[in-house]
């Protein structure tokens, strides 16, 4: 039972792939911020005792295998990244110019799956996602 968390009277392992996007509006500012992102990610899912084991952010959206424990809602973590994470990028790359109430930068809604026997194959998908997307691209110059 090494490989599983605890909490005071639970031990538990609950992992799950997460893939959401920015507003299409916002593609072109997601590309430069996108760099920044991954720390605030990663300081975010701590705040709810969630870590993120592999995480990719890709050109247009974001893949992560996240643990979460089992006391919180999956719905109740994303939501609190991606709406902390559209905070902290309206203020820190906003100029501090808004109160930020009604700024959204993410897409609503967002795709999860558990991550049952099947982990070593999610995080190498999610670690190959942009290779694999420059390699298709490539072949859909010869078409």
């Amino acid at each position: 039972m090494d490989e599983y968390e605890s909490l005071s009277h639970t031990k538990w392992e609950c992992k799950y792939h997460v893939v959401f996007i920015p507003k299409c509006r916002r593609r072109t500012l997601y590309e430069q911020l996108r760099q920044h992102l991954g720390e605030v990610f990663r300081r975010l899912a701590v705040q709810k005792q969630s870590r993120i084991e592999e995480g990719h952010l890709m050109s247009d959206h974001v893949h992560m295998m996240i643990a979460i424990p089992p006391k919180y809602a999956v719905s109740q973590v994303i939501g609190y990244i991606k709406g902390k994470s559209a905070i902290h990028l309206a203020w820190v790359y906003g100029e501090r110019k808004r109160n930020f109430v009604g700024q959204h930068f993410w897409a609503r809604g967002y795709f999860v799956s558990t991550v049952g026997r099947d982990e070593a194959v999610i995080r190498d998908h999610i670690r190959n996602q942009e290779h694999e997307d420059k390699r298709l691209d490539q072949l859909s110059l010869w078409r």
